[in-house]
């Protein structure tokens, strides 16, 4: 009988260490510091110190609806009611956004960007890959439009998790007049089971169901909640797609299952070239053709 309770405790014992292992590598993934951030941007030509330290910038701090602080800027260089919330991708930060604030400051709209909790200046102790953040991104929203009018013409530029973060803010409020969502994953439970067979050679029914129970008791959500392909079809507004042909770290598939889901108006842009989040640094003429396109169309149907 010893040796049976033995065993039972030494196997749930594994168990419970690799669920904690798997969702400490989740919750606490490591950050990329500004250094990283900023000397790939200047290299690929989009971040400059000078351009950057004359631009009409407004730090802000709002309270988040989870009890922390979410820290950000704007950047309202046109008179116009025209606004763009940028939302970055996992370990960088809202810096990592200047490069598509450039885009559409020079496209006549004013840029809202944040950081993620727990990334940047924001507070918040652990990442949840759009979970929790979509609510973060939901105070964002609301505040904009308290401070700069609830006729504000408002879309979301989402990068990566950030993709994905706006995608699920979009399916549970779909405050917003449009959305452009940049390599999303459709659905956390299935990247995460692909990631660790490319990276580990792990197969998921080894890891997943033990990190799903301990994710559940440390963080009150489980993989499935984090799923944009289960509320895509919930979006009434216009989304525009993009992802890269050659992203081998978030699937092109995964752009093409939501596209698929979403219903009414919507455009994908599947870029040639670049790895993940890398289509307008390596598509950039094309890139910001479809953006303009996608932009002007929104503005036509909105008179």
């Amino acid at each position: 009988m010893k040796k049976w309770l033995l065993l039972i405790g030494s196997v749930f014992g594994a168990f419970a260490a690799l669920g904690i292992f798997f969702t400490n590598q989740m919750m606490y993934i490591r950050k990329k510091t500004d250094k990283v951030i900023i000397d790939r941007d200047t290299e690929d030509g989009f971040y400059d110190e000078k351009v950057y330290s004359t631009l009409p910038k407004e730090a802000f701090v709002l309270p988040s609806s989870l009890g922390y602080n979410i820290a950000g800027t704007v950047i309202k260089q046109h008179d116009n009611n025209r606004f763009m919330i940028l939302s970055h991708g996992v370990t960088v930060h809202s810096l990592n956004s200047m490069k598509y604030a450039r885009l559409f400051l020079k496209l006549g709209w004013n840029v809202v960007l944040y950081d993620h909790r727990r990334h940047g200046k924001s507070e918040g102790k652990t990442t949840s890959y759009g979970y929790y953040e979509k609510l973060d991104l939901q105070s964002v929203v609301h505040w904009v439009k308290e401070q700069f009018g609830s006729t504000i013409s408002l879309g979301i530029h989402g990068e990566s998790m950030g993709a994905a973060t706006t995608l699920l803010y979009a399916g549970m409020e779909d405050g917003a007049d449009f959305y452009i969502v940049d390599c999303p994953f459709s659905d956390l439970e299935e990247l995460l089971a692909y990631r660790l067979k490319q990276d580990f050679h792990l197969p998921k029914q080894l890891v997943m169901p033990a990190a799903n129970v301990i994710l559940k008791w440390r963080e009150g959500y489980s993989f499935k909640d984090v799923s944009p392909i289960s509320v895509v079809d919930q979006i009434k507004h216009p989304v525009l797609f993009i992802h890269s042909k050659e992203d081998d770290y978030i699937l092109p598939k995964m752009t093409e299952q939501l596209h698929a889901k979403k219903m009414g108006a919507k455009r994908m842009y599947l870029a040639p070239v670049g790895t993940h989040a890398r289509s307008y640094a390596d598509n950039p003429e094309e890139y910001e053709q479809v953006i303009e396109s996608f932009l002007e169309k929104i503005q036509k149907e909105a008179l």
